[in-house]
This record gives C-alpha cells, structure tokens and sequence, in this order.
C-alpha cells in the first residue's frame, strides 16, 4: 500500500495521501494491542512504528520521480527551465530505481532488526 502512496506521490501532493493513509490505518494504541489477535502485527501500527516510517519514506521520496511531485522540482523547473518531457526522459528512470531500491533496503532492514 506505502509503495503505491508514494507513486501517487508524484502526481499529487504527499500531504492528502498521507492523511487519507492515516484516516485508513489508525495509529494503534496500547489498549488495542491488548485486545488484538496478533499484537505482533498491531504493532507495525503504533506510533513511530515501522509501517509509518515506511509511509514517510514513500510519500517524500516517490514525489521525486516526477518533476512536479515536490515543490522542490517545481521549483527547479521554474529556475533552470527544465521541461516536465526532459525530466521525464533523463531523471525518472533513475529517481524511480532510487525510489524503489530505497523501499526494499528498508524492507530487508526491517525484517532483519
């Protein structure tokens, strides 16, 4: 679900996807692990757990794969005159490769430690 948030992520601003993530997986308090089947599992879902850092990192680093995914690449556009096909062309590949590489590092971390 975090992966395709962050490739939504470079279309539309990360703010509302991220609300809309919260509005969907709540934060899990200690009471519902408690009371959960698979405490285990809830707790991906507490605060600073690992689903919400992973949540963090796609939306911040999927709006990178389009120039118009971060108010840095709007930016940059405006300032360098670089046109949304030449990004599109030149920088997508790679930011998409870092994207992705950065999701399965942090997923082999996770499941290590």
């Amino acid at each position: 679900m975090n992966l395709i948030i962050g490739t939504l992520s470079s279309i539309v601003d990360n703010v509302p996807l991220v609300a809309g993530a919260i509005g969907m997986y709540p934060v899990a308090t200690e009471t519902m692990l408690a009371a959960a089947s698979d405490p285990v599992y809830l707790s991906n879902f507490t605060q600073d757990g690992i689903f919400w850092q992973f949540l963090a990192y796609c939306a911040g680093v999927g709006g990178s794969m389009l120039i118009i995914g971060s108010a840095a690449g709007v930016v940059v556009m405006g300032l360098e005159r670089i046109n949304f096909i030449w990004y599109l062309k030149n920088i997508s590949l790679m930011a998409l490769t870092g994207y992705l590489s950065g999701a399965a590092i942090y997923i082999i971390q996770s499941l290590i430690f």
